[in-house]
């Protein structure tokens, strides 16, 4: 495989139907809700396993790769189709988890971590590294559920895996009116001991029209 290689080994050794259409074609991803529902081995329902998501996953990054000649293209390509998922799940978030409106970025931050990440990955991310204006923090994630079964070749060493992720926390709060800025600054599949994200405000978004698409 030309791009990142996802271990299989014995992982999953059963198919579902949905994993065999269209997995590997961005287009697909602009449409599929980023959710992870874990469920028994085997389950073929619409719900997915959190083995096939990861999975699922690392098909897309790998044809990305493929059809991208380097590492910045593709980790532009995650985070623009992350913000454009982002822009569409906002939507079910706010009507599933009943969360009113945050009165600053703290609550903001503790939305994303404490409700956000453990409805839609199963994982609750550490808030921590809050810069003295109040206007920065970081996302500690112990565990990143896309990562499973990962390892990056060396010709790769630029590229950023989970970018998704970043473009969906902009695309989602483009939505709510907050303009901010998410990257990657600590990579487990690097060498690093945890996973990073750090999130900066740049502002409150006035116009109260849709952002759109990118």
């Amino acid at each position: 495989m030309s791009g990142p290689s996802v271990r299989l080994g014995e992982a999953i050794d059963h198919t579902c139907p949905e994993a065999e259409v269209g997995m590997t074609d961005p287009s697909y991803w602009l449409f599929l809700p980023l959710q992870v529902q874990v469920t028994q081995a085997g389950s073929c329902g619409s719900d997915w396993s959190s083995e096939l998501f990861t999975l699922t996953y690392g098909a897309l990054v790998t044809q990305l790769c493929k059809d991208y000649e380097n590492d910045e293209d593709v980790n532009k390509q995650l985070d623009r189709m992350g913000y454009n998922i982002g822009v569409r799940l906002i939507e079910d978030f706010l009507a599933r988890s009943n969360v009113g409106r945050c009165h600053d970025f703290r609550e903001t931050a503790d939305v994303i971590a404490k409700v956000a990440f453990k409805m839609y990955l199963g994982i609750t991310p550490s808030i921590t590294n809050w810069s003295p204006a109040g206007d920065e923090f970081s996302l500690i994630l112990e565990n990143n559920p896309l990562v499973d079964f990962v390892e990056l070749p060396d010709n790769h060493s630029a590229l950023i895996y989970s970018n998704l992720l970043c473009g969906v926390l902009r695309g989602a709060l483009e939505m709510v009116q907050m303009a901010v800025e998410a990257k990657f600054v600590q990579d487990t599949l690097k060498g690093d001991g945890v996973t990073e994200i750090r999130m900066r405000f740049i502002r409150r978004i006035e116009d109260n029209l849709p952002a759109g698409e990118e």
